[in-house]
């Protein structure tokens, strides 16, 4: 019998789908929803689905940024074969996601024990939950909103591109959290630090579910039950891209940051209750 039904991966496709890419945490909240069902959050093949489901997410990504990662790519491939083609910024820009998704594949890599055993911990969570969102809240006061996604460089690259760390030690954090306040810390505006995180977890979240895909189907959860909920997660996932883009272009983080708190919040009540299961 598979470890997760149909229905529950509809569901946690829907969770994924919403919260991907929303600065709330997508782990956080797989990982409560999977704890109010009674699904074993440090279970190998529940590790496993949720990153796998990911990819759902990270084809929306795919598909509406399309003519922008046609254009990255298509420069990229022109500046091998052409050195006077390097002088461009989106051949750069390609170059500087494939060297920023290095650190977090070996720190994933060396701490997968860590990652799919104690840090797995809904108690983790809320205490991650809460504490990323000081980091928000205060990123967003420090930041001066005065770059564009032209004026990013290696360095802010790869700062990015490290802070996704923080979300994959301490699920709750928020890899979009993490990416966006590094990028507001950098002095990005929020259009331009919300796009940057996209284009940094497409490679990052990619890998960790084609990796995860073994585990997940030799470990207890059946091809359908996968499938559904990396569908669901593509579509929820690319309606909720479009919101945030337009979102963030008139409003604050301040919004994210409080439901963060309310959450995290809320599940150490339920957690030291005894209501669900850490």
């Amino acid at each position: 019998m598979s470890a997760i039904s149909v229905g529950q991966a509809v569901v946690l496709g829907v969770v994924e789908g919403v919260t991907e890419f929303l600065p709330v945490s997508s782990t956080g909240h797989l990982k409560i929803t999977e704890g109010l069902m009674n699904i074993p959050v440090d279970d190998k093949s529940v590790v496993g689905f949720s990153a796998v489901i990911q990819v759902g997410a990270i084809a929306a990504v795919l598909v509406y940024f399309f003519k922008d990662i046609v254009r990255i790519v298509s420069a990229w491939g022109r500046g091998l074969r052409n050195p006077q083609e390097r002088y461009h910024h989106d051949y750069k820009f390609a170059w500087w996601v494939i060297y920023a998704t290095i650190p977090i594949v070996a720190v994933g890599l060396a701490a997968k024990p860590l990652i799919e055993g104690p840090l797995a911990s809904l108690w983790v969570v809320a205490g991650s939950l809460i504490a990323g969102s000081a980091v928000m809240w205060a990123a967003d006061q420090m930041g001066r909103h005065k770059r564009g996604e032209d004026d990013t460089s290696f360095k802010d690259a790869m700062l990015v591109g490290c802070s996704q760390i923080l979300a994959l030690l301490f699920p709750g954090f928020s890899r979009s959290g993490a990416t966006m306040s590094t990028a507001l810390i950098l002095d990005l505006d929020r259009v331009a630090a919300t796009r940057l995180s996209f284009f940094l977890g497409i490679p990052a979240l990619t890998g960790a579910g084609l990796y995860e895909l073994k585990d997940a189907l030799g470990a207890g959860v059946g091809a359908a039950p996968l499938v559904v909920g990396t569908v669901v997660s593509f579509v929820v996932a690319y309606a909720s891209i479009a919101w945030l883009l337009k979102f963030v272009a008139k409003h604050s983080f301040n919004a994210f940051v409080l439901y963060r708190i309310v959450v995290g919040v809320a599940l150490f009540g339920l957690l030291a209750g005894g209501v669900i299961d850490s």
